[in-house]
């Protein structure tokens, strides 16, 4: 296995079936854990940033041969599509100063949204996915991500409204 494809499919998640790009949002999540602890939601930002570039040179390795533009197996942009929903959880717990798990809900939501729009693939998510390059292959998990991401806010806030009973 060469280095584009050990890092596009993240050490192998991508292999495995079904699903690989559930596999790869389910691998992100530990992840996410553990750059949340680390760094909180800046470094859990800063990650996810980073494997744009990364996942695109990757996609771009794995895709050399010409034989498909976005490999199943590639699964360095759904970890980073899956980074971007957890952020607004990540700074959440920051921001309440929680631990981060205690806010499972947030997590869960994060998770099914970013599948949801990475499979529907509405709006921006479909358009990147029409696109034949390394970089659209990641750009359309990051539009999932950052509606995703959006998706969980507006969670986060109607729950705090209406079960809460007030945004604190």
């Amino acid at each position: 296995m060469n280095v584009a494809r050990l890092v596009g499919t993240v050490g192998g998640v991508g292999l495995l079936r079904p699903g690989p790009g559930t596999w790869g949002s389910l691998a992100a999540l530990p992840l996410a854990w553990a750059l949340h602890v680390l760094g909180s939601w800046p470094l859990l930002s800063a990650a996810a940033l980073l494997l744009i570039p990364l996942g695109t040179w990757a996609v771009g390795g794995m895709t050399a041969d010409g034989a498909t533009h976005d490999p199943s197996e590639a699964v360095i942009d759904e970890v980073a599509g899956q980074w971007i929903a957890l952020v607004p959880v990540s700074a959440g717990a920051a921001f309440a100063d929680v631990d981060v798990l205690a806010l499972w809900p947030g997590w869960l939501a994060a998770f099914a949204l970013f599948r949801l729009f990475d499979i529907w693939k509405p709006g921006p998510v479909g358009y990147f996915d029409r696109r034949a390059t390394p970089l659209s292959v990641v750009l359309d998990d990051v539009a999932a991500g950052v509606m995703a991401a959006g998706g969980v806010v507006l969670l986060g806030v109607l729950y705090h409204a209406a079960i809460v009973g007030g945004p604190g």
